[in-house]
């Protein structure tokens, strides 16, 4: 599959950045950015997500080979990773899968490990919008405030509610295939080892890395390092962006990895 993409920056090392369910490269715009001054990066939609085609499959592998086919098309040979939650567990997949494809790897609050479902009541107030009827964002928004109250978490979410050619409304997202293909992204990665660098940042205030999903870390990544954000949830990389992307500099620059925290 060829993926949507956005070029940041030509000069330095390929680092692909990699975003969560229902996001696209433009959650990372300002990452992307200031990552740009020291390393070529591109951001990727991931399947079924942002401008990247649709497809009925959706699953880690398959877009672990959606990331390989881009470096491969745009002649990368190996790369950095940077994803966050469904993403980071994609970059997880890749460097299991092709470990000579990836120098080092950053993952952001998601752990190599099967999930509950927690978008459950997410994903039934997207599909309770009904596209052909609502006239304005302000409608969804009503309607999904049923299902989600945090309204940062909305705003995000109606990012992917656009305007199409006839002016109606329609989701940019794959949603029947996000909803039916929700439990593989609960999933763990497929099994296997990467020895190389690895970086788990994880916000202080998520479960989503827990004391508990170290042995699973480690067995996966032996070389792994945890470093924690205080006061921080999951989307640690927007609540404290400044700290987020001191942490991850610091670790793509070689000779100035952080120290463990957790």
């Amino acid at each position: 599959m060829k993926l949507n993409y956005k070029q940041y920056s030509t000069e330095g090392e390929p680092l692909l950045v990699l975003h969560g369910l229902f996001g696209s490269y433009g959650n990372w715009g300002w990452q992307a950015r200031q990552l740009a001054s020291d390393f070529a990066v591109y951001g990727l939609d991931l399947r079924n997500h942002g401008g990247s085609p649709h497809s009925d499959d959706m699953d880690y592998p398959c877009m672990a080979r959606d990331v390989l086919e881009f470096m491969d098309d745009h002649g990368i040979a190996r790369c950095h990773l940077l994803g966050h939650s469904m993403g980071g567990k994609t970059a997880m997949q890749v460097a299991l899968a092709a470990p000579e494809r990836v120098d080092r790897l950053v993952v952001a609050d998601i752990a190599p490990v099967q999930y509950e479902g927690q978008h459950d009541r997410i994903l039934a107030g997207l599909k309770a919008i009904d596209t052909a009827r609502i006239r304005s964002r302000g409608e969804a928004d009503a309607i999904l405030a049923e299902y989600e109250p945090d309204e940062l978490v909305r705003q995000f979410l109606l990012t992917n509610l656009v305007k199409q050619a006839d002016d109606a409304y329609g989701w940019r997202i794959n949603l029947p295939v996000l909803t039916s293909h929700y439990d593989r992204l609960r999933e763990a990665p497929a099994e296997g080892q990467f020895e190389g660098p690895v970086l788990f940042v994880k916000g202080a205030l998520s479960n989503y890395i827990t004391e508990a999903h170290r042995d699973a870390i480690l067995q996966r990544f032996p070389h792994a390092r945890i470093k924690v954000i205080l006061h921080t949830g999951h989307w640690l990389h927007a609540e404290k962006p400044q700290t987020f992307y001191h942490i991850v500099h610091g670790f793509l620059k070689p000779g100035s990895e952080p120290d463990d925290v957790v």
